[in-house]
């Protein structure tokens, strides 16, 4: 059989200030879990392809005809909660381009919502973890089957829908082939860092998370449990990347990089001992970093960490369960710095109980603390499957939900609650304040033209000369109110 995988162009063509640090820092990304179930369907014995009009910034009309080309027996697409709509929308139009193959679809969007996700635009439906799903259902459209036996799946029979029992995920993450990176265009991803802009693709060494938070899905997307791969098969896939593709940066997917230390400890040694010359980076939490671990990190590479502060006022904290000790997050920031590696921190605004007055305790906190080098600011958005969805819904802690049009469930610009007497208008504006309030200092303005240029540096303080007076209006508007 043939298996198309399509990662539509979810973006879009945004112009202007945004869209060009989007493009100078984040890059795009590798479809990394759509690579790894083309590595599946290889091994299974059937061809796989892979279109990425994220990377390639093509239409959907585009990837339908590239589509018809390829004429597969399988279509495969994905979809984030805010994007689904666009998963939706390619669907539609390649049936209404009388491609005849069936089109799947999975990711933590359908897995959350089931049925209420499962648009008549699909054939059918993944729930939960991808791997072993997908290899029953090759078999079973190969053989031309019954697809009972396929966990999670959601299909139609006889104009019924179907629903299968899902099935834990495989503990063994070993028995799986590497990514499919051969079908990737491998060197043309590139992301922002303060050694400049570096080829890159993804990697992961272990899956879930044990802890919590009210923002996340991770009881729902069972990813409360840690599944590990060996440390030898991530280095060997990593050297695979660097002797094939002379790509020697990885961005490391896991949630939390150094979440047992003793594991980063041998992951990094195994690095070092191959001699690999590669940098890489990852999130993690900032009470679970030491000086002796932060040497070694760097020896192996390490050029950048993420951290999720969110807020600084306790009761907020404790609110969304956020249980790392707030001192940890200037020690860690300050650690990092003394051995020349990034240090990125991200803020939310409008959780549940917040106001103006908490928001203002964050910003300046990170306005004051030259340890803190950058920080993004990020309005709460309550994802479905989330206990921060339940409470808007509920109107627990102030909150009000005020849209249930996913599309709308973007976290920059934009803000689906409103919160105590903070509007989606005020949360915006304070996202605002939260950028001047850290780049309008000086000794900020070096990572920037590192990671963006001259150009990003002249971008900065055109945002920050709007936004200020965008301010001097608001409090005009305020007096005379």
């Amino acid at each position: 059989m043939k298996v198309l995988f399509l990662y539509p162009l979810w973006t879009g063509e945004s112009k202007g200030i945004s869209a060009y640090f989007a493009k100078r820092a984040g890059g795009t990304y590798i479809p990394y879990n759509l690579a790894l179930l083309a590595a599946i369907t290889e091994k299974e014995g059937h061809h796989a392809k892979i279109i990425d009009g994220e990377l390639e910034k093509i239409s959907l009309q585009e990837i339908v005809e590239q589509s018809k080309n390829y004429n597969p027996d399988v279509i495969v697409l994905t979809g984030m909660t805010p994007f689904y709509n666009i998963a939706v929308e390619c669907a539609a139009l390649l049936k209404k381009n009388h491609i005849t193959a069936d089109i799947c679809v999975g990711g933590p969007h359908i897995t959350i919502m089931e049925e209420k996700a499962f648009n008549s635009e699909f054939n059918f439906g993944f729930v939960g973890a991808g791997e072993e799903a997908w290899k029953k259902f090759l078999k079973a459209k190969e053989k031309k089957i019954s697809f009972s036996e396929v966990p999670g799946l959601l299909y139609r029979e006889n104009n019924e829908l179907k629903k299968n029992k899902k099935a834990s995920q495989s503990k063994d993450l070993d028995q799986y082939p590497m990514a499919a990176y051969h079908l990737l265009k491998m060197g043309k991803y590139k992301i922002g860092t303060l050694k400049g802009r570096l080829p890159f693709t993804s990697i992961q060494t272990f899956r879930g998370c044990p802890w919590k938070c009210i923002f996340c899905a991770s009881d729902q997307l069972e990813t409360t449990k840690i599944l590990k791969r060996s440390i030898v098969s991530i280095v060997d896939e990593m050297q695979h990347v660097v002797e094939k593709y002379d790509i020697r940066h990885f961005m490391v997917l896991d949630d939390v990089l150094t979440l047992v230390r003793k594991r980063t400890v041998e992951f990094c040694n195994e690095i070092i001992r191959r001699d690999l010359k590669i940098t890489f980076e990852g999130n993690t939490r900032a009470n679970l970093l030491d000086e002796d671990l932060v040497v070694l990190m760097k020896q192996a590479g390490l050029i950048r960490l993420s951290f999720g502060l969110e807020t600084v006022d306790e009761d907020m904290r404790e609110t969304m369960n956020k249980k790392v000790p707030l001192d940890c997050y200037k020690t860690s920031n300050a650690l990092l710095n003394k051995y020349k590696i990034e240090a990125l921190n991200s803020v939310m605004l409008g959780l549940p109980g917040e106001t103006e007055e908490n928001i203002w305790k964050t910003l300046n906190f990170l306005s004051k603390s030259k340890e803190v080098k950058q920080a993004n600011f990020a309005i709460a958005t309550p994802y479905p499957g989330t206990k921060f969805h339940e409470m808007a819904k509920a109107g627990e802690g102030g909150m009000e939900l005020l849209s249930d049009d996913f599309t709308e469930y973007k976290r920059y610009g934009q803000a689906v609650t409103r919160v105590n007497n903070l509007g989606p208008q005020d949360l915006i504006r304070l996202q605002n304040e939260g950028f001047v309030s850290i780049y309008s200092k000086y000794w900020r303005w070096l990572p920037v033209i590192k990671k963006h240029g001259i150009i990003g540096l002249v971008l900065t303080f055109f945002r920050i000369f709007k936004m200020v007076k965008d301010k001097i209006n608001y409090n005009f508007k305020k007096v005379r109110i």
